[in-house]
């Protein structure tokens, strides 16, 4: 299953990004590279990530925010100025719980992460605190 599939548009060394990026997705490539001549500024978008572990979180959240900008809730502006948010699957399945207790405890525990850490997720799902 593919997990990203983005589209990007750079005014400038949008070759040395893409050879960046799959650098750090594991069997990823450049499909292909349009060279545009002059041309206006892209539109700006955001990546999503979504990750299994903690260890893969922690892995892209590290190498997508060098020399870029940590942000709350899991984004991040890499050092191209794109925002990815690096995020456990699990987040969406405790936030969209039945029980609206348990997703606000998580959203709640998000709120107050930059880096997600699946453990204290789900330690608030349960009702714990950590």
């Amino acid at each position: 299953m593919q997990k990203i599939t983005p589209f990007l548009w750079y005014d400038g060394k949008a070759e040395e990004a893409a050879k960046f990026y799959t650098s750090i997705f594991k069997k990823s490539r450049i499909g292909s590279i349009r060279r545009y001549g002059e041309g206006g500024p892209g539109p700006k978008g955001s990546v999503f990530v979504d990750c299994k572990a903690q260890e893969e979180v922690a892995e892209l959240w590290d190498k997508l925010s060098a020399g870029g900008e940590k942000q709350k809730c899991g984004w991040l502006k890499d050092r191209y100025g794109v925002s990815w948010q690096v995020i456990p699957g699990a987040l969406g399945e405790m936030l969209q719980d039945k029980d609206p207790e348990k997703s606000q405890r998580v959203m709640k525990a998000m709120l107050q992460m930059d880096k997600i850490d699946v453990e204290r997720l789900k330690q608030a799902y349960g009702g714990r605190n950590g």
